[in-house]
């Protein structure tokens, strides 16, 4: 049935599998580490198992990349932190959280949509959050994001998968399988601009994965011819 079937192109169960063991190695290390300070109780938040996801499920996406993934975490629990102090109903207080910290993650190129649950977190955390105090964008939101970009390259160096991404050389047959008249990075620019939407993939892969796609197609209609 469809309905089963992965929603993002190329997951496999055994990729799936590998992700899930990678994530729960990463979780649990994180979490321990929670008892080496003085609390002595685990150090991750729940915006971590999100970041997680995006870490260990889909590494190529560029909201998942290191910069966002620390950058987005700890900017977020800043606007969070400051913006729950400076407004005391709760209400627009966690709405204006959120929204100020997208604002600036946007500006500052480290999109990372758990950074929304971080900064939601920081407003509505409660005694959890106060005991940190201004600690709390490094400790346990910086520890834990350094922790996990640091544990997910070194699984994904094992599973021979690029983190940090980077996009793969081309094959070298594949400029004599494009015309010469083939689509440019700045086609793909307006293209993009046309269509007036936003993908989870970076510009540069998508430029490859459709030069691979007119290759393919035209390989195909030279054997069917």
């Amino acid at each position: 049935m469809k309905l089963f079937h992965p929603i993002l192109a190329g997951a496999t169960l055994a990729e799936r599998t590998a992700a899930c063991a990678g994530v729960f190695t990463a979780i649990a290390l994180t979490a321990a580490a929670g008892f080496m300070f003085p609390i002595h109780a685990p150090l991750v938040v729940a915006p971590i198992g999100a970041s997680a996801v995006l870490v260990f499920v889909v590494p190529a996406s560029p909201l998942a990349q290191p910069w966002p993934v620390i950058g987005g975490n700890v900017i977020s629990a800043f606007v969070g932190l400051a913006v729950g102090w400076a407004v005391p109903e709760l209400t627009i207080a966690a709405a204006l959280a959120v929204a100020l910290a997208i604002a600036v993650m946007s500006l500052t190129r480290s999109l990372h949509p758990p950074g929304g649950a971080v900064a939601l977190t920081a407003v509505l955390g409660g005694p959890a959050v106060m005991k940190w105090g201004l600690l709390f964008p490094f400790v346990p939101i910086g520890l834990c994001s350094l922790s996990l970009v640091a544990l997910g390259a070194a699984f994904h160096g094992v599973t021979r998968r690029s983190y940090p991404h980077r996009p793969p050389s081309a094959d070298p047959v594949l400029p004599l399988a494009v015309p010469a008249a083939a689509f440019s990075p700045s086609d793909i620019d307006e293209a993009l601009a046309q269509m007036g939407d936003s993908f989870d993939i970076a510009r540069e892969d998508l430029d490859l994965l459709l030069q691979y796609a007119e290759a393919s197609a035209m390989r195909r209609q030279a054997l069917g011819s």
